[in-house]
């Protein structure tokens, strides 16, 4: 048999259909596994993690310690300690950090999903530190509970000022978040059985009520004024009440279509195919029982799917870290900011109330970002190796070796060792090497995972 049952804390007969893989663990697939639910690994971490078993390794990425940043804190160019709440990019540094740095990664890389999911950008907000607010929100719910991380993004700050929650009275509704709350963040758009544009108009009627409140010279607060909320009766779903914000909330999660929104949105993160019915069904089943996000983070990072299926093209900010990681460098420069634009992927600055679009991360705009953001990597080292051999397969082994020694299919093996045969022709062997570094940085099996 090459599936079994998926024995979880959490609902065990609901897991009972979710397919485990059977299949050899091994460093590849280790390796794919800290790039999906991380940003891949540092050298020799995915030998050790395959050591562990699959389901020792999931449980090593959804069950850390204490979180804990290994490594030289980031720095600007000057060498100065950067300064994500005001300073202009430094904010996406001060994640970029994160991931690069952390003992968690699958926490750090599920902040970036609901980052995406609940897409906020500071080109809207018009506050740094609102944003962070919002990025440590994200985080203190990485694994937890979706009802409750609902709850409270609807009332964060810079959600409020992003989706004019705080512009939505009684006296004149404003539909923005309701709108969202059902299309992007628990439903989905165009579903039959999902929700019309009479729920949008009584959603926003109960959303009503938010303000915001001067605090001091680092941003706003935001209160509840009784004063500005619709107290009237509101139909949504075929239910009828006097909601409020906190109902809103709790109609969406009851909604029948939610679970499997939830699902197959959590699943399109790790896994590039869409999840067969049976896997669906009992996802559903699984995070039902509570809405919680890390048994179903779980059984997904366990599914056969996720091993056996179609690489994924990493996002630009997934990639930048990893390079980083696997040559144990930090962030010590602007730059970062800059380049993670160019590849497509400024984080705090989404394109859109829907986030990033996944198709776009490999085109021939982005794919020269994500070359420079190779060669920024690479760029200690461009020194020139010291007594590089004039030997196109040792040459090879060596770029690989530079970046932890990844897995690299034979074919791409073979078209290096091609370039650097032709190279030495008319180069000398450090020269070569180092454009091997960067090809292979930049090559289909780093670029994809």
């Amino acid at each position: 048999m090459e599936f079994t049952s998926h024995p979880c804390n959490v609902g065990y007969k609901e897991a009972m259909a979710v397919p485990v893989y059977k299949g050899r663990f091994g460093q590849a697939q280790a390796e794919r596994l800290l790039w999906r639910a991380g940003f891949g690994p540092r050298p020799g971490e995915a030998k050790r993690l395959a050591a562990k078993g699959l389901r020792g390794a999931v449980h090593s990425l959804t069950r850390p310690a204490q979180q804990i940043l290994v490594g030289p804190a980031p720095v600007d160019d000057k060498q100065r300690p950067i300064a994500p709440g005001d300073a202009f990019g430094h904010d996406h540094l001060w994640f970029l950090d994160r991931m690069v740095r952390s003992t968690a990664p699958l926490v750090e890389r599920m902040t970036l999903v609901w980052h995406d999911w609940f897409a906020t950008s500071n080109q809207g907000v018009g506050s740094q530190p609102l944003m962070l607010a919002q990025n440590e929100l994200f985080r203190r719910y990485a694994l937890g509970s979706f009802s409750e991380l609902l709850l409270d993004v609807t009332k964060d700050p810079a959600m409020l000022v992003w989706l004019n929650g705080n512009q939505n009275t009684n006296r004149s509704p404003n539909e923005n978040y309701a709108r969202e709350l059902m299309e992007l963040f628990t439903i989905g758009a165009d579903r039959p059985g999902g929700y019309t544009e009479t729920d949008v108009r009584e959603q926003a009627r109960a959303l009503t009520g938010w303000r915001g409140q001067k605090k001091d010279d680092t941003g706003q607060t935001f209160v509840y004024d009784t004063r500005l909320h619709d107290s009237g009766s509101k139909s949504v779903f075929g239910r009828t009440g006097n909601f409020d914000w906190q109902d809103t909330c709790r109609l969406c999660l009851s909604h029948p279509l939610h679970a499997s929104f939830v699902v197959r949105k959590l699943w399109s993160y790790f896994v590039p195919t869409a999840p067969g019915a049976t896997t669906a069904a009992a996802l559903e089943r699984l995070y039902r029982a509570n809405f919680q996000v890390r048994p179903v983070v779980e059984a997904i990072l366990e599914h056969p799917d996720l091993y056996r299926g179609p690489r994924m093209v990493k996002p630009p900010s997934v990639y930048a870290a990893g390079l980083l990681r696997a040559r144990g460098l930090g962030i010590d420069t602007i730059a970062w900011t800059r380049l993670g634009d160019a590849a497509g992927q400024r984080l705090f600055y989404p394109p859109n109330v829907a986030g990033w679009d996944e198709t776009r991360w490999l085109d021939t705009a982005t794919f020269r970002g994500r070359w420079y953001l190779a060669a920024t990597a690479l760029r200690p080292a461009l020194d020139r190796p010291d007594a590089a051999p004039a030997n196109p397969a040792k040459l090879v082994s060596r770029a690989i070796a530079y970046w932890g020694a990844p897995s690299v299919s034979p074919p791409t093996r073979t078209v290096l060792a091609r370039f650097a045969a032709d190279a030495l022709k008319e180069a000398q062997a450090p020269d070569v090497e180092n454009a091997l570094r960067q090809l292979v940085a930049v090559s289909p099996d780093l670029q994809t995972c």
